[in-house]
């Protein structure tokens, strides 16, 4: 049976095209500043966000701890939202890799606003670790996609500079942010000092994040990503793929925003649906009545060709992405009214 996976938008494949242009790419020694491919998208996305430098990784877990660490001193304090991946997802790696640790704001769908960052900075009082770091995530994975808007990252900003705080963007899906928005992805990198850029979720690269800063935090960044084990030698093979997503893959975010809402809007009339997160982009959770376990509803999906993660208690959560187009939309949509 051939699967409608609707499990994450990192399960897609390479487009033929974009096979085609990793088969040509022009590589070297990326360890040694040598793969051109690679210094080729650096350069790109830099200019993109209006950074000045760059640093491809092999993932947004190793992008995003190694901003924290070239930001914090140990026994420092990060602020985020208690649904933030940087907290939930990525092994602990706060506490270990950076030996700092975390405030968490109770938000709502895991946007947090000025206000609440002023109230969770600590006092200068030696029974506390001094607040170094804002971390905010756009689009908010257990949030539903929802996204900030450059506004709302303005404020936040703003507050931070004034109370002597650094800011990262935990940009795993910040293309879906800014196609839901229709603003510039340099508009939202100036209100930062590091950007971690995902490129194989909704741009359906194969692998590949990268690390944007100013050329100090880039020349830091390096010496981290080596300590992590992250230095990677033909690299461009991956870089091109990148290239290529950054060049077409953007746009067409729209229509995996468009499929989600149906998807939402089709669940929100089923019976043993309790609730629906509201859609931003292509995330789509929803909540089962309590008679239905996820587990098994995602068993009985399973049964009929459809791939989704039971996502916290009684939730399900589907993904839209490059790989699921209208004719499967169709079937998943069926398939949920059949139930």
């Amino acid at each position: 049976m051939r699967f409608i996976d609707l499990r994450s938008d990192t399960v897609t494949k390479p487009t033929p095209a974009m096979l085609e242009a990793m088969f040509h790419a022009e590589v070297g020694d990326d360890v040694y500043g040598e793969d051109p491919s690679v210094n080729a998208l650096e350069q790109k996305v830099a200019n993109l966000f209006g950074k000045e430098a760059a640093l491809f990784c092999p993932s947004g877990t190793m992008t995003n701890q190694i901003a924290i660490r070239i930001l914090t001193q140990p026994q420092e304090e990060v602020i985020c939202d208690r649904m933030a991946h940087i907290y939930n997802y990525e092994a602990g790696g706060i506490m270990a890799n950076s030996h700092a640790s975390v405030r968490l704001i109770h938000s709502s769908y895991g946007k947090f606003t000025p206000e609440d960052v002023l109230e969770n900075i600590n006092p200068d009082d030696i029974h506390f670790p001094p607040t170094a770091l804002v971390a905010l995530e756009n689009t908010v994975n257990k949030g539903g996609g929802c996204y900030y808007n450059a506004i709302e990252i303005e404020a936040i900003s703003k507050l931070s500079k004034e109370k002597g705080l650094k800011m990262h963007l935990d940009g795993a899906r910040i293309f879906n942010a800014l196609v839901a928005t229709s603003e510039k992805a340099e508009v939202h990198g100036k209100y930062f000092d590091t950007i971690s850029v995902c490129f194989s979720k909704g741009l359906g690269a194969p692998v590949g994040s990268a690390l944007l800063g100013t050329e100090e935090h880039i020349k830091k960044a390096k010496r981290v990503r080596k300590l992590f084990g992250g230095g990677m030698r033909q690299a461009g093979y991956l870089a091109a793929a990148a290239i290529y997503a950054l060049d077409n893959h953007i746009e067409r975010l729209a229509d995996d925003h468009r499929r989600a809402k149906t998807l939402a809007e089709t669940l929100a009339e089923l019976p043993y649906i309790a609730q629906v997160v509201p859609v931003y982009t292509n995330i789509v959770i929803f909540q089962l009545i309590d008679n239905l376990s996820p587990a098994d509803f995602s068993a009985w999906l399973k049964a009929q060709g459809i791939l989704a993660n039971p996502f916290s208690k009684q939730s399900i959560r589907m993904v839209t992405h490059l790989d699921f187009d209208d004719a499967m939309l169709e079937k998943v949509v069926k398939v949920l009214k059949s139930y």
